[in-house]
């Protein structure tokens, strides 16, 4: 089969000195795209060309490019990664896009996500939501072999589904009330489903969603935008779950403290 022509892009792309500067979009020329190119390589192409003009180069965060570790992300025409569904920006290629094509590019717009330069965005937030409950800290002793804990394939399944989240903020960027209902329930099943995760489980749901309210994150509305940005295509199923698992432990709560019945 022959092979796409190499393409010409116009690209407006969001230019931000800093977090206190006022950005704003500026047009670069794409010129003799590779179809093959991953979107970041064309970019890195760009970029090029700026710095030997002495300009300055687009700020964007990337690192494995292999779409494992959720670092790259942004808005391309609107959408969250680009058009292609269950793809991250370093897996989407040129092929995508059409000679001559028009393309705006611009940060993730979150209270939660203050743009730092250009395409990049601080996420710390999600980090935070991590920290406060994400984890397993009891003491479970030494490695078991791997059949001496046993769990149910529909609980390995859905555990496997939730771990699949890698963070890149799609979800909240998506969102029309930036929630980031989708990330946090991620977590917040992946362990539950675990019985390694279940000793934690009711004051983990409560930490990990007071610290997304906290910072400043936008209630779920659950209209779905989030799962179909989703790089990962992480289900709303798990939002349902962080639901269930933030009232019974909220119950559990009351009821430890001799509060009785909630109604």
């Amino acid at each position: 089969m022959e092979s796409k022509q190499n393409i010409n892009l116009k690209l407006k792309v969001w230019r931000q000195k800093n977090a206190q500067a006022k950005g704003e979009f500026v047009t670069y020329d794409a010129k003799d795209v590779s179809p093959d190119a991953s979107f970041l390589e064309m970019l890195d192409a760009v970029n090029e060309n700026l710095v030997i003009k002495g300009e300055e180069p687009i700020v964007f965060d990337h690192d494995c490019r292999e779409g494992i570790c959720g670092s790259c992300g942004f808005m391309i025409n609107g959408n969250a990664h680009g058009p292609k569904k269950g793809t991250t920006i370093c897996q989407l290629h040129m092929r995508q896009f059409s000679d001559g094509e028009e393309l705006t590019l611009e940060p993730w717009r979150a209270t939660a996500f203050p743009v730092m330069k250009d395409l990049m965005c601080d996420r710390s937030a999600f980090d935070r939501i991590i920290k406060s409950g994400g984890y397993i800290s009891v003491n479970t002793g030494g490695a078991r072999d791997a059949n001496n804990i046993l769990i149910s394939k529909v609980n390995a399944d859905e555990a496997f589904l939730s771990a699949m989240c890698i963070g890149c903020g799609a979800c909240v960027a998506s969102c029309k009330n930036a929630s980031a209902a989708l990330f946090t329930s991620a977590k917040i099943s992946h362990l539950a489903y675990l019985p390694q995760g279940q000793v934690e489980q009711n004051q983990r749901a409560l930490n990990m969603v007071a610290q997304m309210d906290a910072e400043g994150f936008g209630a779920c509305t659950t209209t779905g935008a989030c799962s179909a940005a989703c790089p990962k295509e992480i289900s709303l199923i798990n939002i349902a779950k962080m639901n269930r698992e933030f009232l019974r432990a909220s119950i559990t709560k009351k009821e430890e403290a001799g509060g009785g019945d909630l109604a």
